[in-house]
C-alpha cells in the first residue's frame, strides 16, 4: 500500500520535490547533530577533585552538627537512662563506606567479657587423610571430601564455618564459589578459613563470637549488658572496634599469617561509631 502511494505521488504533478525529502535526513539535520555531538564537556580529572573536595566539605560541615560524646561519658548517659532496667544491653552499631566490588566486612572477636550466652557453631570441614581425622578430634560436627558439595547445593547440608585444605580449594570453588560466596561462607586464605592448621583454628572458634556487616555497611551486635561495670563495657567495646579496624584495613597491626602473607588490602573506612541501649537513645563516639 505503501508503494503503490508513492508511486501515485511521483506521477502526480502535486508532488514536489519538498514532499520527496520528507523521506530523507536534511542536511541541515545533520549538520546540527554534528555540531550537538562535538559540543558535549567531559569534566577534566582537576574539575572532579575539585567537586568531590567541595562535597567532602558539605558533608564534614553536616556532620559537625551532630553531638558526639566520649565513649565513659556516653556510657554515663545511657546507664542513666536504663537506670530501671539492668538487664538491657549496650548495642555499638559501626557504619563502613564500602566500596563497588568490596565484600563487606565480617570478622570474629574475643570480648574480654560476653555479653550474651553464645550459639555453639556448626563447623564443616573439607579435609581428606591425617587432617580430616585432626578436625574430628578438635571437634568438627561434619568432615568428608567433594562428596559433601551435592549436599551443601541442596541445602541438606548446612554449616554456620566451612573451613578447607589447600589441596581442596581449588576442586570445590568451581562449584561452590557463587553459591557459599554471597553467604560469606566460601573458605578464603585471607580469612585463614583456608588451612591445615584445622585443630588451631577449631580452637579458636570456641572462644570467640562472628560480627558480619550488611550490604550497606553497617556492623551491629550487643556488646555489654547495663549492670556491667564501666570498665568492662569499655575494654568490650575497644576490643569488638579493634577487631572491625583490623578486618577494615585501618588497623596496622596485621590480625593474622595470612593477612602479613596477603599483604596490604583496600581500607573501607569507618565512617560513624554509635552505641544506644535498649530504650536509651543513639549516641555519636567521638574517641574511637
Amino acid at each position: 500500500m505503501l508503494a503503490l502511494l508513492f508511486r501515485q505521488c511521483s506521477a502526480s504533478p502535486l508532488c514536489t520535490a519538498s514532499q520527496a525529502r520528507l523521506f530523507s535526513t536534511s542536511l541541515a539535520l545533520q549538520y546540527n547533530r554534528k555540531n550537538n555531538a562535538s559540543t558535549i564537556r567531559v569534566p577534566s580529572k582537576k574539575a572532579q577533585a575539585a567537586k568531590a573536595r567541595r562535597k567532602a566539605l558539605i558533608a564534614a560541615k553536616e556532620d559537625s552538627r551532630y553531638l558526639k560524646l566520649t565513649l565513659e561519658d556516653a556510657v554515663s548517659v545511657l546507664r542513666a537512662v536504663e537506670v530501671a532496667s539492668p538487664t538491657s544491653t549496650y548495642e555499638l552499631t559501626v557504619k563502613t563506606n564500602i566500596g563497588n566490588g568490596v565484600a563487606v566486612p565480617r570478622g570474629r572477636v574475643n570480648l574480654p567479657r560476653e555479653a550474651k550466652v553464645k550459639t555453639e557453631d556448626k563447623i564443616l570441614v573439607f579435609a581428606e587423610g591425617r587432617l580430616a581425622e585432626d578436625a574430628k578430634k578438635a571437634g568438627a560436627h561434619i568432615v568428608g571430601g567433594i562428596e559433601l558439595i551435592d549436599g551443601i547445593l541442596s541445602n541438606r547440608i548446612r554449616a554456620t564455618t566451612i573451613l578447607c585444605t589447600p589441596a581442596l580449594i581449588r576442586t570445590i570453588t568451581p562449584k561452590l564459589g557463587r553459591f557459599l560466596g554471597p553467604l560469606g561462607l566460601m573458605p578464603s586464605e585471607r580469612r585463614g578459613t583456608v588451612t591445615e592448621d584445622m585443630a588451631g583454628y577449631i580452637q579458636k572458634l570456641r572462644g570467640s563470637s562472628e560480627w558480619r556487616a550488611d550490604r550497606t555497611g553497617t556492623i551491629r551486635a550487643p556488646i555489654a549488658m547495663m549492670n556491667f561495670p564501666v570498665d568492662d563495657v569499655v575494654n568490650n567495646f575497644r576490643q569488638f572496634l579493634l577487631s572491625v579496624k583490623r578486618a577494615t584495613g585501618n588497623s596496622k597491626e596485621p590480625e593474622t599469617a595470612a593477612d602479613r602473607k596477603s599483604g596490604a588490602r583496600p581500607v573501607t573506612p569507618i565512617t560513624k561509631v554509635m552505641l544506644s541501649s535498649t530504650k536509651g537513645p543513639g549516641i555519636r563516639i567521638e574517641d574511637f
